[in-house]
């Protein structure tokens, strides 16, 4: 359906990538992963043909119809929410308005409505409009948001109002970049859910790992201008990456260890006339012999000390019979709710159900009309949200705003910090009066870490990040004494932090003793197949609570299987794993012994002082040069095992 062959691609100078290879079948749903700026969105604009390869080509199979969904800035007009969802194509629109013309002006009966009719007939027109209904259910529209102009809607509402069209156009190849960004935890669910019996390819690009676990089966990853393929979702992917790391490794390691062996031969003979010719001869050896870059590895631990808050009373903050409504909309009526201090509790539920209220209430920035709100003492509240960012001092450069915070940080880990959370080189000199949304978002999201109080309210941190930045998001936030209160659709990082979670729906909270699998086990939640039954594609059956079995799902006796698979697979790798390291060690150890030996001999003065011991050196050395052999021979079969195991 969709291949690249030999793509490369550069800009100013810097070469994003080179010799990029994919190839994409129907059915196939594929994540593009790799860090921020590897060219992810790059090659996305090559493949809509918004920008033209370097070299290589890509070629799109005919009568292929694609889809694509940017990460932000899609555009809004005067349409409704509905007119937009079902505005699949220019044809359809346009039969559409003319339809509603004519009925307007009453002329159903002449031949032009008739012709047009049949053509919107033909497109299946007049099943676009309970499709996108039942799409944009899912995606938590409500029914009164359907006739509103587009424009009237938040840049997320626009955001989630293209996916609907893009889901009720089924596209023969949907292109996704970051399409959970602008969807709550609820929508996600049945947004995957959707997905997983979606008719046609999926490529994606996302730093959501949970989304990447439960959609595609193969991911492409962009390392150092090189797309490698692997199998699986994106654990699996991270498995075969450390595989294929370990692997490279271990032939540089090798491949330095027969330069080091050539090396020393031409050293020790190259000026010796009966050994001349064979010294020449391991001198065009190495000249000739193609040289392994040593692989890198691109840590993602932050290993940086975050300060940590003034520890706070046992009872943080307490509302008690509070009210709070928008107009005739009551949002909470006699609500009571209680943060004790080094609680980490997340807010989970529908769409609209009040959880951001909730956040603004415990914070102060949303006055209470009724109960009250009592904060215990000491305590200091920090809110991150949106309007966070004004408390940024728009002269200062992005390293200045870091490095003058209240608790000094040198240079050094000021700019460690900023590469966890995506400024780099440069970056770091931007002023912030010249930063995008984003950037001032995840800027301002460090200076709260470097000061943080220990009430901290988040409404969708990780929003973006990449999962580098959230990893190290994670790892500050795990070292953070405080208590923690927050809203996020990224169920990684609700795993990785959560340890109370808090459901609310219909102004009614209600608790759960543990994190986010301890929510779903006991509240029933298991996934969007038992939650979230709105909508599938057309065609599938509709209202059944099973999910439609697909080419891509598979039965528990297959999953079964390929998972004991994998555990003697990974069984096997470790102890070939463990192997290699034992031969290399004993090589390492026994060339280091070979080497002191030799100097030892050659050295005229330890004839003289010891003869028989100059024997015993010998032998030990003519034993160690007759092993050697065997055991690097030995070392070569078991890397290729490994090899060979990494590459199925």
């Amino acid at each position: 359906m969709l291949t690249l062959s030999n793509v490369g691609k550069g800009f100013g100078g810097r070469v994003l990538f080179e010799n990029v290879s994919l190839q994409l079948n129907r059915e196939e749903r594929v994540g593009l992963v790799g860090p921020n700026g590897a060219g992810k969105s790059t090659l996305f604009s090559l493949i809509l043909g918004d920008e033209v390869p370097d070299e290589g080509s890509i070629t799109l199979d005919k009568r292929v119809t694609l889809g694509f969904l940017p990460q932000e800035h899609a555009s809004a007009g005067d349409e409704t929410v509905l007119d937009l969802a079902t505005s699949i194509s220019p044809e359809v629109v346009e039969l559409k308005r003319i339809l509603l013309r004519l009925e307007k002006e009453e002329r159903t009966h002449e031949p032009d409505y008739h012709d047009a009719r049949l053509k919107f007939e033909g497109l299946n027109g007049f099943h676009l409009e309970p499709k996108a209904k039942r799409i944009l259910n899912g995606l938590a529209f409500r029914q009164s948001d359907y006739e509103r102009p587009v424009r009237e809607m938040s840049g997320g509402w626009i955001m989630r109002a293209h996916l609907a069209r893009l889901l009720v156009m089924e596209p023969d190849l949907l292109m996704l970049d970051e399409p959970t960004n602008h969807l709550d935890l609820q929508s996600l669910q049945w947004f995957q859910h959707y997905l997983r019996s979606y008719p046609g390819g999926i490529l994606t690009i996302s730093h959501d790992r949970a989304f990447l676990n439960d959609i595609v089966t193969t991911v492409y990853d962009i390392d150092q201008g090189r797309l490698h393929r692997y199998r699986g979702d994106y654990d699996q992917f991270l498995i075969e990456k450390e595989a294929r790391y370990q692997q490279q490794l271990a032939a540089y390691q090798n491949q330095q260890r027969e330069i080091a062996q050539l090396q020393r031969f031409i050293d020790r003979f190259r000026s010796k006339a009966s050994k001349a010719s064979q010294a020449q001869s391991k001198i065009k050896q190495l000249e000739k012999m193609e040289r392994i870059p040593m692989p890198t590895k691109v840590e993602q631990n932050l290993n940086f000390r975050f300060p940590q808050p003034k520890r706070g009373p046992q009872r943080v903050i307490t509302l008690d019979k509070v009210t709070q409504a928008y107009g005739d909309l009551t949002v909470y009526q006699n609500l009571n709710f209680s943060v004790e201090r080094g609680e980490r509790i997340v807010l989970v539920g529908p769409n609209g159900a009040g959880k951001s209220t909730l956040l603004k209430i415990l914070a102060g920035v949303l006055p209470i009309q009724a109960g009250t709100r009592a904060l215990g003492d000491p305590i200091t509240l920090g809110y991150y949200s949106q309007h966070r960012t004004e408390m940024l001092d728009p002269t200062r450069t992005v390293l200045q705003t870091i490095t003058g915070s209240r608790h000094r940080v040198s240079d050094q880990d000021a700019r460690t910090l900023l590469g966890c959370f995506l400024f780099s080189g440069d970056d770091v000199h931007k002023r912030v009066s010249v930063l995008s949304g984003g950037e001032k978002s995840r800027l301002a999201l460090v200076q709260f870490l470097l000061d943080p109080p220990n009430l901290l309210l988040m409404d969708e941190p990780t929003t973006h990040l990449d999962m580098a930045s959230i990893d190290a998001l994670i790892n500050a936030l795990k070292q953070y004494q405080g208590s923690l209160v927050f809203i996020s659709h990224d169920v990684h990082f609700i795993r990785a932090i959560s340890e109370r979670t808090v459901h609310i729906e219909a102004g009614q909270p209600t608790p759960y003793a543990g994190g986010y699998d301890y929510y779903v086990e006991k509240s029933g939640a298991t996934s969007a197949e038992t939650q979230l039954t709105q909508a599938q594609p057309e065609h599938l059956p509709k209202n059944t609570n099973k999910a439609p079995t697909s080419p891509n799902r598979k039965t528990k006796e297959q999953k079964r299987q390929e998972a004991q698979e994998r555990q003697r697979r990974s069984a096997r790798k470790r102890t070939l794993e463990a192997e290699i390291a034992k031969a290399e060690e004993r090589i390492l150890q026994m060339e280091s012994r070979r080497d002191n030996l030799m100097k030892q001999l050659e050295d005229p003065a330890a004839y003289a002082e010891n003869r028989g011991a100059a024997i015993d050196w010998n032998r030990e050395l003519a034993d160690i040069e007759e092993q050697l052999p065997t055991i690097n021979q030995s070392w070569e079969k078991l890397a290729e095992d490994l090899a060979e195991l990494s590459a199925d």
